[in-house]
């Protein structure tokens, strides 16, 4: 029976290589549902392509369009933020990518597992927000989260067969960026056009950013935490610019085991949807020819301070997470709309760590309103 996909984020870069991927393997996988936020025409070239059961447009301004756009199609069409929630629940769903872009995917993630679907997670977001509520809702309704970030997919591909074998460390590999280089003087006048211009990987704005930050490599730590039953000290970073090898994971016997594949999301995507089987594939396939040089290097947390606000949000817990995303989120705007220096994020980010009341043990109440007061707060410093 083919398994039926519903893609939270179709229009984003995860979710147009899903379906991608997808397209591939039309015996295998059918499209069940398609969301985007404000992306009207090529939601409408989706439902056209892949004619899936619903759709859902998050702008309710953009409604009337899209359905007098798709009226000749036996398309359902939805609108509003809180349909998200709704939709994952439909019975003909097996598996949810959730590929929305930062706090937004946090409800729909724990509406879906709550009803039992299969997790293929692009959005780390929602384990850095509220890792503790989502990963015991998983284990209380006998749900798999399947990571999809390159990173994390690597190392539950190490993990596979592993069983009881305890965990020593895990070794998330970053590309660097494209400020790798540059000194901290330097990086005072990067712009947001030199920022969005990854060496390696092919993705949206938000997460282009918070690669060049280093931030993304912060929430991959914490995501990766939650994911793997880990402790702060058992996460490493270490700088691997030429972004073949994904992660790596030390074994209590000393034994690394590392995975490795050329820079495409398309592998952990179909890994991910395909899970527990390898689906055969034509991607291009790694060369070590090609790559006769692969070197490693300590990441620089003076020039990247998000490194260390990161490791600092893991180590308090409770709602400091859900704090670091706002602010994060808030200040990535900003410097894209060039209100704000690159080197002066990370200022913000600790101003409003260190502003917003601690909760130890929040709720998913909670975590909106830390969510909402961290937003203002960190606007309030720009």
């Amino acid at each position: 029976m083919k398994k039926g996909i519903a893609i939270l984020g179709s229009t984003g870069s995860i979710g147009t290589q899903a379906l991608q991927v997808i397209a591939d393997y039309p015996g295998k996988f059918s499209v069940e549902v398609l969301t985007a936020n404000n992306n009207v025409e090529l939601l409408e070239q989706q439902a056209r392509k892949y004619l899936p059961n619903v759709v859902v447009i998050g702008n309710e301004n953009h409604y009337k369009r899209l359905s007098e756009r798709l009226a000749d199609l036996p398309v359902k069409v939805y609108t509003g933020k809180d349909t998200y929630s709704q939709v994952v629940q439909m019975e003909s769903i097996d598996l949810v990518l959730t590929a929305m872009v930062g706090y937004a995917g946090l409800r729909p993630t724990i509406s879906a597992i709550e009803s039992g679907k299969e997790i293929a997670l692009a959005n780390k977001e929602t384990l850095v927000v509220a890792g503790k509520l989502i990963i015991e809702s998983a284990q209380r309704n006998r749900v798999n989260i399947l990571p999809v970030d390159s990173e994390h997919s690597a190392i539950f591909q190490c993990l596979v067969g592993e069983g009881i074998n305890k965990i020593e460390k895990i070794i998330l590999t970053a590309s660097g960026g494209p400020f790798r280089s540059l000194s901290k003087e330097a990086l005072r006048r990067v712009t947001p056009e030199q920022a969005l211009k990854h060496p390696n990987w092919d993705m949206g704005a938000k997460i282009t950013i918070d690669s060049a930050s280093l931030m993304n490599k912060g929430f991959e730590a914490i995501e990766a935490k939650w994911l793997f039953n880990l402790e702060p000290e058992q996460v490493e970073v270490v700088v691997h610019p030429q972004s073949i090898i994904h992660s790596m994971v030390q074994f209590e016997d000393g034994s690394v085991k590392a995975q490795m594949g050329l820079p495409d999301m398309k592998l952990p995507i179909l890994y991910a949807l395909g899970f527990p089987e390898r689906i055969k594939s034509d991607f291009p396939r790694l060369n070590f020819k090609d790559y006769p040089n692969l070197t490693f290097e300590k990441a620089d947390e003076e020039k990247f301070p998000n490194l260390l606000l990161a490791w600092q949000a893991m180590s308090r817990g409770g709602n400091v997470s859900c704090i670091l995303n706002a602010a994060n989120e808030v200040v990535v705007k900003a410097f894209l709309e060039e209100k704000l220096p690159f080197i002066k994020m990370a200022d913000i980010i600790q101003q409003t760590m260190d502003r917003i009341p601690f909760i130890k043990d929040p709720g998913l109440e909670d975590f909106e309103k830390t969510d909402e007061e961290s937003r203002r707060m960190a606007l309030s410093f720009l």
